[in-house]
């Protein structure tokens, strides 16, 4: 059984669109961990609000099953299929972590964990004593070194997932 974290956002009709996914998730995975809801702005482009979390599962699926299953949960929340980059989104869901696996061409552990903020913080509150697989270092010290004011994020107050 593999222990699996995924990075979830969104920046169009946010809160119906997290509210989905997190279900659509448990449709296919089964009971999910899920940290705070975290807001932040755009990264990368000129764009609104997106609300942020980090989900952890466990799976016996393969890695390349478990990025299928993300990639039509995307498609069926209305992501197109050839999306960009860097622009809204109605749903992204990133695997961050399968087990400790390290493979840079499916880019795991997630480059992104240690860059932005609005995936270490959420990560670091759900599983502080983790080890980062490459630099050895937990997520919680990773989180405590991160650059004061790189990026904002403020943790949603109201529980937008009840």
């Amino acid at each position: 059984m593999a222990h699996i974290f995924v990075g979830v956002g969104s920046s169009i009709n946010r809160q119906d669109n997290i509210r989905e996914g997190i279900l659509l998730l448990t449709d296919n995975f089964g009971e999910l961990k899920l940290s705070s809801i975290f807001e932040s702005e755009s990264v990368g482009f000129k764009g609104g609000l997106f609300y942020n979390l980090v989900v952890e599962l466990n799976s016996e699926l393969s890695i390349s099953l478990v990025i299928q299953k993300l990639k039509q949960i995307e498609v069926q929340l209305g992501r197109p299929e050839k999306a960009i980059k860097y622009a809204p989104r109605t749903l992204d869901l990133d695997l961050l972590l399968y087990d400790q696996e390290i493979d840079h061409a499916l880019d795991l552990p997630r480059a992104e964990i240690t860059k932005n903020a609005f995936v270490l913080q959420p990560l670091a509150e759900l599983a502080p004593t983790l080890i980062h697989p490459i630099l050895g270092v937990s997520y919680q010290s990773l989180w405590s070194q991160y650059p004061t004011g790189k990026q904002k994020l403020w943790k949603v107050a109201s529980p937008i997932l009840s």
